[in-house]
């Protein structure tokens, strides 16, 4: 039942060329940034991700980014990030963009068994009806486009059918875990960790403090160790190394 590793590089080592990733957090707040960067050293490339955004600044999945290392992005968010707008545009990378809610139940879907379901996010829109740009051809034109889901009346309102997301990893952090893998998120950082965990059919955790089975009172337990397989202590430096992405403060 001990599954602290000795390295993040130890913990990604088995992640292939190709390989699809659910990675926890949001911006900057709760990004495994410890195993993303053991992920690039590795050289591993083609990677199919699935994040909320795709890193902020120069952290996080924008460290994979901008050595060319995805092929795909699914997500929400593009953001401030200009390279992931440019590689976007440019028809260098495929990218579905899904509404925020929709993707969260989509990977909570998948690490619950549930195979699809129907939601009204986005009906009405290319969402449902498809022709979202998912690869630009590079001239401004579209060279792949959504296609069309289906859509279906409850009590004479339209839905639309939402597939659940499983992939083959998930990258997470969190701010205390046990040797059995049951962890404990901090503020924001639990907004997508314990979702792309769940998704994840091999999770991979790096965690700011290790404690021993059973100091963790059950009730404040936010993912159960049932969801991950392996755990990465961090040093007190990489626990700490933690970025602004906009100062709101002034002297």
């Amino acid at each position: 039942m001990d599954k602290v590793v000795a390295s993040a590089a130890d913990a990604v080592a088995d992640i292939p060329d190709g390989a699809s990733l659910a990675v926890g957090g949001f911006g900057l707040s709760g990004v495994p940034t410890v195993l993303i960067e053991a992920l690039h050293a590795r050289g591993v490339a083609g990677l199919h991700v699935v994040s909320n955004n795709c890193g902020a600044l120069d952290t996080g999945l924008a460290v994979l980014l901008a050595a060319g290392r995805i092929a795909r992005v699914t997500g929400s968010y593009i953001g401030a990030n200009k390279e992931f707008a440019r590689q976007y545009l440019a028809g260098e990378l495929d990218v579905e963009l899904i509404p925020q809610g929709t993707l969260a139940e989509r990977l909570r879907a998948g690490g619950s068994g549930i195979p699809a379901f129907y939601t009204p996010a986005g009906v009405g829109t290319q969402v449902a009806e498809g022709g979202l740009p998912v690869r630009y051809d590079g001239r401004g034109g579209v060279a792949v486009a959504s296609p069309p889901k289906e859509v279906r009346e409850f009590d004479g309102v339209p839905y639309v059918l939402e597939h659940a997301i499983r992939t083959e990893f998930a990258l997470v952090r969190a701010a205390r875990g046990d040797r059995h893998g049951n962890l404990v998120f901090a503020r924001a950082s639990r907004n997508f960790n314990p979702l792309a965990a769940m998704a994840g059919r091999v999770t991979v955790a790096e965690v700011e403090e290790l404690v021993e089975p059973g100091a963790l009172d059950p009730d404040a337990v936010h993912l159960p160790g049932v969801f991950v397989r392996r755990v990465v202590e961090l040093s007190p430096a990489e626990a700490a190394a933690k970025r602004v992405e906009n100062r709101t403060v002034s002297s």
